[in-house]
């Protein structure tokens, strides 16, 4: 990554830095961070960010197309579909490997892209709990559009709230309190002003919604949603009031139907040198590539890396009974491109956008970056590693 800022950074790291890092995190918001922590920021050099924001661009052109609903129908499963959907997407979240094209050079390839929100408060909060612990360089930023965390946190403010008033507008989650990402609901509650509420704490009435609050039982305007059908099935025996297929008068920031449609069914639609070749299985008429050991094969209907499969046989494909349902996507090389004390680090990158209803084009606000030693971004890929996990990005500017 940037030479000089990755050497300034490394020269100063300290073990017990790291950890006061840490103690100070739990200090704020004690016991709310499930995950772990990379001891390092991500510097991202001026070509690369120029990369990155060509194809999260590129992609958008796709995404703002006229007939982009109509080409994604599909995508929303009947039972899982949600009445009241606005006209585009309030996120967009978009994942690039950053690996090196052919001449050596940082070159991003689109891992997945999801029109579903990401940790936005938590990691403004973490991109300046690094700033004050350990030397990020002049002249590199963690958000785009915004000079100071304060016109970050209006922006945001004003997507999540509208014009409501602050006790009707909520963070929805299933059980948030067990939550891996609680510490985003715990930031966003300080930084907002609002509150997350469990799906089995509201209350229907009609067409209104409703949750308790200090003995008050308040009316739900407007809803923050962070909650996505992979994990309502999880809970077959659930009993609730409300019910997402339902008919209610509330705002979605962030409607649940949009999760469907931008995701990894939209990847076969994005051809760019930054799109590894990617096509529904169904596509391939059982005719599949000789090199099957090139490509990995992902379920459309799943979340958090679930059903992905790495080593893919010819018989594996031939025994999927709904190929429309998967994609086959060719592998990409993770290239170790950080450099922590011990050896290289593999990075992944997540941009993440804001859409406010009145916009034409999603806007990008900031970034996250995941750091990786294992065959997989993911916990359960990186057990007793250091310098991996969640970590922020700030751009050469």
């Amino acid at each position: 990554m940037h030479t000089s800022a990755r050497a300034a950074y490394n020269a100063a790291f300290t073990k017990e830095s790291y950890e006061s890092l840490l103690a100070e995190i739990d200090q704020d918001f004690p016991g709310q961070l499930d995950f772990r922590l990379a001891e390092s920021p991500v510097f991202v050099p001026q070509p690369l960010k120029e990369k990155l924001v060509e194809a999260c661009e590129s992609f958008i052109d796709v995404i703002t197309k006229d007939d982009f609903k109509q080409l994604t129908e599909r995508a929303i499963p009947e039972n899982q579909r949600v009445p009241n959907e606005n006209a585009h997407s309030s996120f967009l979240a978009i994942d690039f490997a950053i690996c090196k094209d052919e001449t050596g050079d940082l070159f991003p390839q689109l891992i997945e892209l999801q029109g579903f929100p990401s940790i936005f408060g938590y990691q403004a909060y973490l991109s300046e709990k690094y700033k004050s612990a350990f030397p990020v360089p002049e002249g590199f930023s963690y958000a785009f559009g915004v000079s100071t965390y304060e016109e970050y946190v209006e922006e945001f403010r004003k997507l999540i709230l509208g014009n409501e008033n602050l006790e009707q507008v909520i963070i929805l989650e299933i059980f948030p309190e067990k939550q891996k990402t609680r510490i985003d609901f715990a930031v966003t509650e300080r930084m907002l002003g609002i509150q997350a509420v469990c799906y089995t704490k509201l209350i229907r009435e009609g067409r209104s919604l409703f949750y308790e609050k200090d003995g008050r039982k308040i009316l739900v305007k407007r809803i923050y949603n962070r909650l996505i059908f992979d994990e309502l099935v999880q809970y077959p025996e659930l009993k609730t009031s409300y019910t997402f297929t339902d008919e209610v008068d509330v705002t979605w920031v962030g409607h649940p139907n949009w999760f469907f449609r931008i995701s990894k069914f939209t990847l076969p639609f994005l051809t760019s040198r930054y799109v590894p070749e990617t096509k529904f299985l169904s596509d391939y008429q059982q005719n599949f590539p000789a090199d099957l050991e090139n490509y990995v094969v992902k379920p459309l209907f799943s979340f958090a890396g679930s059903g992905v499969q790495l080593h893919v046989t010819e018989q594996d494909l031939r025994a999927i009974s709904d190929p429309e349902n998967y994609i086959l996507q060719r592998k990409v090389t993770y290239e170790p491109v950080i450099e922590a004390p011990d050896g290289g680090v593999k990075c992944e990158i997540r941009m993440l956008y804001i859409w406010p209803e009145s916009q034409e084009r999603p806007r990008l606000l900031t970034s996250l970056s995941r750091l990786s030693r294992g065959e997989m971004i993911g916990v359960r890929f990186n057990k007793d590693f250091t310098w991996v996990g969640g970590s922020a990005c700030f751009y050469e500017s």
